[in-house]
């Protein structure tokens, strides 16, 4: 088996054997000729059940996070749709963590409790609370999110996926923050994989996506079927997009985690910030966890500032090489206020974050220049 580093680059990727070209071929095309009435080249008629630039991601993806059956989607939170109509219905309950991404929790909140979906929030380093949760027939699958968005949480991925089996649960890992180059939740125990191909796979700040792993061939044939009958797939352009990232996916990660720890040392020494949130630190909750489970602890770091709210709208005000923005894992560094941007849709609930907090996606700019923003705003 070859190497993460070396998968990134040709999984999925060989040259093309008409023309030599070491790129993948962008196939944007809606559908293809028949050689006769059922008479399909290499398997494809219509975009939407395939297209071959966007084949060429779910094999990378698969071969990535060391799964089986890879699908790629239009988004994110598509690919959380999609596993969830895959392993959930009417009168199914789901365990989520305690401080959820706001977009899942909206997406399992608002739309899915409706459709008769109950859900638990917990705080998932307790497996003895996470057990005491489950209830016995309804509940069917364990969301876990590992680091969590954005308090930086860990999941002890084995434990859960453990406990998963013991009660016949699907454990569905959000891999986003960590990528797979740093965590391989499919190696722990995990059934289903899911990422937004946004951030750290894309890497750019220039697609939007989604992906879907498993090695379950059960759950492949219901999330193949869905993707296609449901229509949630990632274009040609946007899985070119993804791969293009991929490629360096190993070097950027490398560097985002060096200048996010360098971050860290600074936020240590500045008495402007109360509490920082980075699985890095020895002090965290979850630190011997990540140890274990990551290869490295990421570029995404979290804090709180003296002040409050106010304090903290305007560190956020006042950076220069940090860009005030949603989303995460560019190659740029982005600061937001988590708890009336990403997270706003939370506000009131029991995943509710504090109004003094700061998110940082550390991006790969010169790290000198990285403090020194911050020094300045705060």
């Amino acid at each position: 088996m070859t190497r993460f580093e070396t998968d990134a680059i040709h999984a999925g990727q060989e040259p093309d054997p008409v023309t030599g070209a070491v790129v993948p071929a962008i196939y944007q095309t809606s559908t293809y000729k028949q050689d006769g009435v059922g008479g399909l080249r290499g398997g494809y008629d219509y975009s939407r059940s395939g297209n071959p630039t966007r084949a060429a991601l779910e094999v990378n993806l698969a071969a990535l996070e060391r799964g089986r059956f890879g699908f790629a989607t239009s988004s994110g939170l598509s690919a959380e749709d999609l596993i969830l109509r895959a392993v959930l219905k009417p009168g199914d309950h789901i365990i989520v963590p305690i401080d959820a991404y706001g977009g899942s929790y909206r997406l399992i909140n608002r739309v899915y409790t409706p459709w008769g979906i109950s859900h638990t929030a917990v705080d998932q380093n307790d497996v003895v609370a996470v057990e005491k949760s489950i209830q016995p027939g309804k509940t069917k699958a364990i969301w876990v999110e590992t680091p969590t968005n954005p308090l930086l949480a860990i999941t002890d991925i084995e434990a859960i996926s453990a406990l998963a089996r013991a009660h016949d649960l699907t454990v569905i890992v959000d891999n986003t923050f960590a990528s797979p180059y740093l965590q391989q939740p499919l190696n722990l125990g995990a059934d289903i994989v899911i990422h937004s191909t946004t951030k750290y796979l894309g890497g750019h700040s220039d697609v939007i996506g989604g992906a879907v792993i498993t090695s379950n061939p059960a759950l492949a044939e219901k999330i193949g079927f869905l993707h296609n009958a449901m229509g949630p797939v990632a274009g040609p352009m946007d899985a070119w997009l993804v791969l293009r990232g991929i490629r360096t996916l190993g070097v950027r990660m490398d560097r985002h985690t060096f200048n996010a720890k360098a971050v860290v040392r600074y936020l240590q020494g500045n008495s402007q910030i109360t509490e920082i949130f980075y699985p890095g630190l020895p002090g965290h909750k979850g630190h011997e966890i990540a140890k274990r489970q990551m290869r490295d602890f990421g570029g995404m770091v979290s804090f709180r500032v003296k002040g409050g709210a106010e304090k903290a709208l305007r560190v956020c005000e006042k950076v220069q090489i940090f860009t005030l923005a949603e989303s995460l894992g560019g190659v740029e560094s982005l600061i937001e206020h988590p708890a009336r941007m990403t997270h706003a849709s939370v506000s009131g609930s029991p995943l509710e974050v504090p109004d003094d907090l700061i998110r940082l996606s550390v991006g790969i700019e010169h790290i000198d220049d990285l403090i020194e923003d911050l020094e300045r705003a705060l």
